[in-house]
């Protein structure tokens, strides 16, 4: 069948860069459920309340230093065989923490996870870049945000019921990885540079292609930074108003997964209706709505609304950053400019505690979930005024 008559969901290369999108949530996330029962476990290691809790973040560290190096790989040894050793690495350090005998050498394996992901990011979104093109690369970044989505639904729940039943047994969720390292080495082929297939054309670029996916790069960092108060403030927000953290925080991530998940899948009808700048309004303007609606700290109905928001916000936005970088870099360095899209995420993430903690430490939740509402709301604003003064360009030509 030929691949141009397939939905881009349904042809096995795009499954497997979905399988491998969806490793990424699994990095920091999915042990979250054993870190009570890790910090039990090491209880009379030194610090070990601090040093468990670096187990979730240490990733994000390894992909901030290495994304660089992951890029440079990609664009000269090769797509797929940076892809491949990205996953078998995922794989062994993932599944590490559930037998190795020390907290140190489990902050190692969670660096080495880091570097993994790196290289998986980085290579599987040139891989897109160079299997697509047009509507059909649209369609699968908004894909890979719903595979996360959904992912980390799958695979955060699967970790809480193992957690259960040991803090080491979560661990044992990467290695559900070799089903995508199958899928992978089976149906995703080393790309040409030339020939006349869809994306194996030299694209030539922007001429200043790098000044401007760097730009991306940062407002990309700039939305992750803002959107992971979620994850990492949210369980504290529940217990200040003297809820269930633990049964909010899961009812209030899982809703949030699930809205982003679903508005994800329709990324690729916005971008066909919309230009660009109207879908960053959009989604800038629900996530502001989510943060203005948990800054009022009503009921817990009102902040889980308010979470649905901020999730279906994101996942409008978040398609946009590598479609636009993808459109922006010339063939031949998508692994450069997937490497500093990968390094943005992360760093958006790691650097999020580090601002929004004094934030919320001198106004209060109420105040920081605010300002965070009222500078998403002049980023809506800005795009919306991009969006109409191409609309007038289109009208006047």
């Amino acid at each position: 069948m030929n691949t141009h008559d397939t939905a881009v969901w349904q042809q096995p290369r795009a499954i497997a860069l979905l399988m491998a999108a969806s490793l990424t949530v699994m990095a920091n996330a999915t042990i979250s459920p054993a870190l009570a029962g890790l910090e039990q476990e090491f209880a009379d290691v030194p610090d070990a309340g601090f040093l468990v809790r670096l187990l979730v973040t240490a990733p994000s560290l390894g992909v901030m230093l290495t994304a660089p190096l992951a890029g440079w790989l990609t664009d000269r040894a090769g797509r797929r065989g940076v892809l491949l050793a990205g996953i078998w690495l995922f794989i062994l350090c993932g599944t590490a923490g559930y037998y190795l005998p020390g907290l140190q050498l489990m902050l190692a394996s969670r660096f080495g996870l880091g570097i993994a992901v790196a290289l998986i990011m980085t290579a599987q979104t040139a891989l897109i870049g160079d299997y697509f093109t047009g509507a059909r690369r649209q369609a699968l970044t908004g894909l890979q945000i719903s595979a996360r989505n959904f992912g980390g639904l799958v695979f955060i729940g699967l970790a809480g019921l193992a957690a259960t039943l040991s803090p080491r047994l979560p661990f044992l969720i990467y290695g559900l990885a070799v089903l995508c390292l199958y899928t992978v080495w089976r149906h995703a082929p080393e790309p040409r540079r030339s020939g006349s297939g869809a994306g194996q054309a030299e694209a030539p670029g922007h001429p200043a292609w790098l000044v401007l996916v760097i730009a991306v790069s940062a407002l990309q960092m700039l939305t992750n930074g803002l959107f992971f108060m979620m994850p990492t403030q949210l369980p504290f927000f529940f217990a200040a108003q003297g809820l269930n953290s633990a049964l909010m925080t899961g009812a209030g991530l899982g809703l949030l997964s699930l809205c982003g998940g679903l508005t994800a899948l329709l990324y690729a009808r916005f971008k066909g209706a919309l230009p660009q700048a109207a879908v960053f309004a959009a989604g800038y303007s629900a996530l502001a709505i989510g943060f203005a609606v948990l800054a009022q700290e009503g009921s817990p109905a009102l902040s889980l609304a308010g979470a649905m928001a901020v999730g279906t916000g994101y996942a409008t936005v978040s398609p946009g950053f590598v479609a636009i970088a993808l459109a922006l870099a010339p063939a031949g360095r998508r692994g450069t400019a997937g490497a500093i899209l990968t390094a943005s995420v992360f760093c958006g993430q790691f650097l999020s505690p580090f601002a929004s903690t004094p934030a919320i430490t001198q106004w209060g939740y109420g105040g920081a979930f605010g300002a965070a509402a009222a500078l998403l709301a002049l980023m809506a604003a800005a795009a919306l005024a991009a969006a109409l003064r191409t609309a007038r360009r289109r009208a006047a030509a």
